[in-house]
């Protein structure tokens, strides 16, 4: 469940794994096999997006409390026991499921949107302007170089 590639390096240089996500399923895989899994069901009565969005606020609840009480985990979660690995996993993919099926009964190209955000994204936070920083793009000054682009 959890891939990783070699060649990252830290900044005291020692080697720290890559990861990345396999090639397949792809998000329309994931999509339809939601999709098929609801119909069979004939839960689509059910998936509207109102009672998808407060499913998945709920499985993002979940998710959270995996992280309660922990302090900072840092990346990799070492640690972390191939138990709360699993459950991690499990609610991580319950919340991308929901957010799918959501996506879906909207009709809003999830791939797509994220390209157009990510688009967005950069011109709100110019490289240059921003890097190291934490601060909302609204919290730059115009000599900072801040974008006026309203919040997406």
């Amino acid at each position: 469940m959890f891939r990783v590639l070699k060649g990252r390096k830290q900044e005291n240089g020692d080697s720290m794994s890559e990861f990345h996500f396999s090639s397949s399923p792809t998000m329309e895989d994931i999509r339809r096999l939601q999709s098929q899994f609801t119909a069979e069901r004939d839960w689509n009565q059910f998936h509207q997006p109102r009672n998808l969005l407060l499913a998945l606020v709920g499985e993002v609840g979940e998710l959270a409390e995996l992280f309660q009480w922990k302090g900072e985990v840092a990346e990799g979660l070492p640690g972390w026991t191939p138990s709360q690995r699993e459950s991690l996993s499990q609610e991580l993919s319950d919340v991308l499921i929901y957010l799918l099926e959501l996506a879906e009964k909207c009709h809003v190209d999830l791939p797509q949107a994220v390209l157009t955000k990510m688009q967005l994204n950069a011109k709100k936070y110019p490289v240059g302007r921003v890097q190291g920083s934490a601060k909302k793009y609204t919290e730059y000054s115009s000599e900072d170089g801040a974008c006026s682009t309203p919040q997406q």
